[in-house]
């Protein structure tokens, strides 16, 4: 059995109504990072100095050394970058990703967080990659960054943010903290819960593109009005979206050392306004996105067809296709995933099976079918799926009449093709199905053979949408 553990799907085609108070037609959320003081130094027991997010272009690590010039350049960032940002932000709700070594240097720059009302999250013990390290070693800096934070602010931390995490990061951090959210995360525009550490864990995405990280790499801003520009390019799209009735989230990241930066502060302030000039525009901190989504959206668990057993998902499955649990035998051997937890995944999964079954399989398939209005529904031997969708369609209440033309029709069509006659009767009427019926069977028997297995797909299709509700 092989399974794939991404959701490539999400929300896919049923977006959640967010309901931000106030019928709010986006939350809009500003993130600072303050990472100076916590980054690669030899001083803070590093192997090099730090070569991210900086001026300098291309820098790499210098190995047992510092770099000054490196050094200064994140001073600007506590020295001056985060007085002017404060200064610009000090009146809207923040959340500050802290680095908790970085907090515990930075006495003044706190108190004028707290000052303001800002949430502090935790952005980890010191803001270093941790792709390569132990996960116990990564456990063991999460603990401590809760500790020190604590420490520090006075209170533990309600959300995370690690950036430069590794595939054990989430699972650790639910694991270790008592957190309303994680954002470690750019997969979705919405906030969203996963299982991790062993329990439901909110997700609250973040962003790499609304963000002031992209002046410090090749491919990014070059000058505030880009920046400007790209921010108030992505409120006016989700701002929209909102006013047609699916309002969304926009994150904004934000570094001292970058946007406060006086060329790039002032594009921010200006898409700020912007955004500002709008009504039902919310500022909103994480910790308040996330409190309202966990009271208006808790998390919800279902049965996952991905994690079912080979017997569980033959017997929930299994008589989607009429009579054919060996499609249902195939497909929980395909590469489920949550993706596939769903009735378009589950519908995915089984038709591949049968389109790539043989034409005798397939035809066993077809001649599973029962005929429309035949004897065997007269008889009340029908699959309850039959039945009900025969039903629906005005099948079981036919006069004299009808019944003989169906009957008619039926052996005809069956005479000709080798199989009866199917078509997908939740789309149709009595009318249609007649019409349908009478343009068909004329069809050759490759034509027809073709539509009769797109018909049986399509009565899957409509049995899941069906189940899955």
């Amino acid at each position: 059995m092989t399974r794939y553990p991404r959701d490539m799907t999400g929300y896919g085609n049923r977006m959640p109504q967010a309901a931000w108070p106030n019928g709010a037609k986006i939350a809009v959320q500003i993130v600072l990072n303050y990472e100076e003081g916590g980054e690669n130094n030899i001083l803070h027991g590093d192997a090099a100095s730090e070569a991210f997010l900086s001026e300098i272009t291309g820098a790499q690590p210098w190995p047992g050394q510092r770099h000054w010039n490196m050094e200064t350049i994140y001073e600007y960032g506590s020295r001056a970058g985060f007085w002017r940002v404060h200064d610009l932000l000090k009146d809207l709700p923040v959340t500050v990703y802290g680095v908790a070594t970085a907090l515990a240097r930075a006495p003044q720059q706190l108190a004028a967080m707290k000052a303001a009302g800002w949430e502090i999250a935790s952005h980890g013990l010191k803001w270093v990659e941790h792709k390569d390290m132990d996960a116990e070693d990564e456990r063991a800096q999460i603990r401590e960054a809760i500790r020190l934070h604590t420490e520090v602010v006075g209170t533990p931390p309600r959300g995370w943010y690690t950036g430069r995490c590794s595939m054990n990061t989430v699972a650790l951090a639910a694991e270790e903290g008592d957190f309303a959210y994680i954002a470690d995360s750019y997969a979705d525009d919405l906030p969203y819960w996963v299982e991790a550490g062993g329990k439901d864990q909110l997700i609250v995405p973040y962003t790499m593109d609304c963000n002031d990280m992209r002046f410090a790499i090749q491919a990014g801003f070059t000058d505030g009005q880009q920046f400007e520009g790209y921010l108030k390019d992505s409120f006016d799209m989700l701002y929209a979206e909102g006013v047609a009735g699916a309002p969304k989230m926009l994150s904004i990241g934000l570094h001292c050392r970058l946007a406060g930066r006086p060329g790039r502060a002032l594009a921010l302030k200006r898409a700020l306004e912007h955004m500002a000039g709008h009504d039902g525009v919310w500022f909103a901190t994480r910790e308040e996105i996330a409190d309202h989504w966990a009271r208006v959206h808790p998390p919800v668990h279902i049965q996952r067809p991905s994690q079912m057993s080979r017997a569980d998902f033959v017997a929930a499955y299994g008589g989607i296709f009429e009579h054919s649990p060996w499609i249902a035998e195939g497909a929980h051997g395909l590469e489920l995933g949550p993706t596939h937890d769903n009735a378009a995944g589950v519908h995915n999964a089984l038709a591949r099976v049968f389109r790539s079954a043989s034409e005798d399989q397939r035809l066993g398939v077809l001649r599973a079918h029962p005929d429309l209005a035949g004897k065997l529904a007269a008889a009340g031997r029908l699959t309850a799926e039959s039945t009900a969708e025969q039903a629906g369609a005005g099948l079981d209440l036919l006069t004299d009449a009808e019944r003989e033309t169906f009957t008619d029709l039926n052996s005809r069509y069956t005479e000709k093709h080798g199989f009866p006659f199917i078509i997908a009767v939740k789309d149709n009427t009595k009318a249609s199905i007649l019409s349908a019926f009478q343009r068909r069977i004329d069809n050759d028997r490759a034509t027809e053979f073709a539509e009769a297995c797109r018909q049986v797909e399509r009565i899957a299709e409509l049995r899941l949408i069906e189940k899955f509700g």
